[in-house]
């Protein structure tokens, strides 16, 4: 069943029986959970089995499982006779993008024509030599990936700007 985490953890308590949910999917890997909070009826969670805070404690064949169910659970919202004129999948890694349970999930939701969920955003087209920059610093993450003395870390953990 995986390793589920410390007791503070309302989805490790799931995971253990030990608090109530409503589950659609579960196998040796996730659980797959009705959100208390829904955006939209039918909103899901992808829960993995063994406890990791963000995308850095999940080991990427779990990882990899999440998203196979995700998408098999976004499918199977369109079957589902719930109202789904299409489907979000979002992934909150970290306080900063507006993670509030600190065990991994996906979440995957139905959208329809006059539902509220919005995420607003300034999307101005970037320069391109601001994009190249980026995909730059996204190359040294790769190789840091493979290799990781080259991690761009600063001395307080965070990441170099290199904008």
């Amino acid at each position: 069943m995986g390793n589920p985490g410390g007791s503070d953890c309302v989805f490790c308590a799931i995971l253990r029986g030990e608090a109530e949910a409503s589950i659609p999917y579960s196998d040796d890997r996730v659980m797959v959970i009705m959100d208390l909070g829904a955006i939209t009826p039918g909103h899901l969670l992808v829960v993995p089995r063994v406890h990791a805070v963000g995308l850095e404690d999940l080991d990427e064949e779990t990882s990899t499982h999440v998203w196979r169910i995700g998408h098999r659970m976004g499918r199977a919202l369109r079957r589902s006779g719930l109202r789904c004129e299409g489907v979000n999948v979002f992934l909150a890694d970290g306080k900063a993008a507006f993670q509030t349970v600190f065990h991994f999930h996906l979440h995957v939701f139905p959208r329809f024509e006059g539902d509220t969920f919005r995420i607003a955003a300034n999307q101005d087209t970037r320069a391109r030599s601001l994009l190249d920059q980026a995909s730059k610093a996204v190359q040294s993450g790769l190789a840091a990936l493979e290799s990781p003395t080259a991690d761009t870390r600063t001395e307080h953990g965070e990441l170099a700007d290199p904008f």
